[in-house]
């Protein structure tokens, strides 16, 4: 009887183990994929050359020089033009090319990272901001200022490939959203660009709890439109994080709208977005 408890007990050690091994090697294999994400960001110095300076001001937003004012404007409209029911279909074939022209970017993906490649937009946690940036910020390269995103990465070459010229002057890039919980946001397109965006994807919890709905909110946090897609959308752990990462800022006041009732994401109903 003892011999077949221990070799009951072992075995059931083993298995505990196992799973164990396997659940964090999941978990290991997600965060290796978001942290890899994090260097196809574009990002830019909070600083400028005193020579473009005035050049921004009278181009540009008064708070954020870097700002493409009347392509903003159109790639917002254009997202407000978007119906639930059309943001509502296949994501591949439907949903993603028009959150992509929305944004004034390109369906690019037989081209080179940084050549242009745009297969990366909108498709995971991280890279939801349609930033509307003056070209003159589009050579620049991040200094650090922003944490979690790497220094260096030159993207004017993508951006130029990749921007849609007929959304307005200055150029578009899905930059990423980390640090855009803070007040003001201390994200990629506000402190690199020096740019306000024209509108960020946001997966919230919905109804069900299941971070099936997304919105897409303005530069205030001001839903536009939204929808619940269908077939090969970004994994629930990419749905779940961009939430998460957003969530105790404005952009993740949307949520507010669909509130879940399920407590299973610790979200239940009356949740407080902050």
């Amino acid at each position: 009887t003892r011999t077949t408890t221990s070799s009951s007990s072992s075995s059931s050690k083993r298995i505990a183990t196992r799973t164990i091994i396997t659940s964090t090697a999941k978990r290991s294999s997600f965060l290796r994929k978001s942290f890899s994400f994090l260097f196809l960001c574009s990002a830019f110095p909070s600083s400028v050359k005193s020579s473009s300076i005035s050049e921004f001001s009278i181009m540009g937003d008064s708070e954020y020089p870097g700002t493409a004012d009347e392509r903003l404007e159109t790639c917002k409209n254009r997202a407000k033009s978007l119906t639930s029911n059309e943001l509502s279909q296949d994501w591949e074939a439907i949903v993603r090319p028009k959150l992509l022209w929305a944004a004034g970017l390109r369906d690019l993906t037989n081209v080179a990272p940084g050549k242009g490649n745009t297969g990366h937009c909108f498709n995971d946690f991280n890279h939801v901001d349609a930033t509307t940036m003056l070209m003159q910020t589009a050579d620049n390269e991040h200094d650090g200022s922003v944490r979690g995103i790497a220094v260096g990465n030159q993207l004017g070459e993508g951006i130029r490939a990749a921007s849609l010229p007929d959304a307005g002057p200055g150029g578009t890039w899905c930059t990423c959203s980390l640090g855009a919980n803070q007040e003001p946001p201390h994200d990629v397109a506000h402190v690199q660009f020096q740019s306000k965006i024209a509108w960020k994807l946001v997966w919230v919890p919905g109804e069900l709890g299941d971070f099936s709905r997304f919105v897409l909110v303005d530069d205030a946090g001001t839903s536009l439109t939204t929808g619940v897609p269908t077939g090969n959308v970004p994994n629930i752990m990419e749905r779940e994080h961009n939430f998460q990462m957003l969530r105790g800022g404005r952009y993740a006041e949307c949520a507010k709208e669909y509130e879940s009732n399920s407590d299973d994401f610790g979200v239940g109903p009356g949740f407080s977005a902050r």
